[in-house]
């Protein structure tokens, strides 16, 4: 008797510390990027996007998430700079107003490490991305950090006179940091 209370003792403790964090903080989260113009990085970041997520730790394989990017709230540092990203070559935001990555599977590595792979789409072009993330539980919160890097070739980003690597790089780094809390 005394070891199916332990064992259900247990099970309770187990099941009260498990979360699923599905409510996204955009105030506290970021999506940012970094590219070579001219051999010099330059950083940028988006300033709106939404995302449904559902992740728990103790069941990392069946999360599940899909994040939009507004192209249009694209911050370079410059308002011309930003004004000349939403444009045709690049973004084109007016045909194509966001980004979306839908994540397909979760693999954990260990040590709060995953690998999230699904598919990405930037300007009506999609492609299969591979995504290293790291989670951080802190109380009711849970901070979803990790970079990637693409190329803008793949997504049409840059075309006609830009479509070359000499003055902008082809690699482009994507930075996040997801802040969620817990139901």
């Amino acid at each position: 008797m005394k070891r199916i209370a332990l064992a259900f003792a247990l099970a309770t403790a187990f099941s009260a510390q498990a979360a699923e964090y599905t409510q996204v903080q955009p105030e506290k989260s970021s999506v940012a990027f970094v590219y070579k113009q001219m051999g010099v990085a330059v950083d940028g970041k988006f300033k709106k996007f939404n995302s449904q997520l559902s992740f728990d730790p103790a069941k990392p394989t069946a999360a599940k998430a899909t994040f939009n990017v507004e192209l249009a709230s694209v911050d370079t540092g410059a308002p011309e700079g930003d004004e000349e990203v939403a444009g045709k070559p690049w973004f084109n935001t007016k045909a194509f107003p966001t980004a979306t990555f839908v994540s397909g599977s979760v693999k954990p590595l260990g040590g709060n490490r995953y690998e999230v792979a699904g598919k990405l789409s930037i300007k009506g072009k999609t492609q299969d991305v591979v995504v290293p993330a790291t989670f951080t539980e802190q109380g009711k919160t849970g901070i979803f950090d990790g970079s990637f890097t693409i190329r803008r070739a793949d997504f049409s980003i840059g075309e006609g006179s830009w479509a070359k690597f000499d003055i902008v790089a082809n690699d482009v780094l994507i930075k996040f940091r997801i802040t969620a809390a817990s139901k």
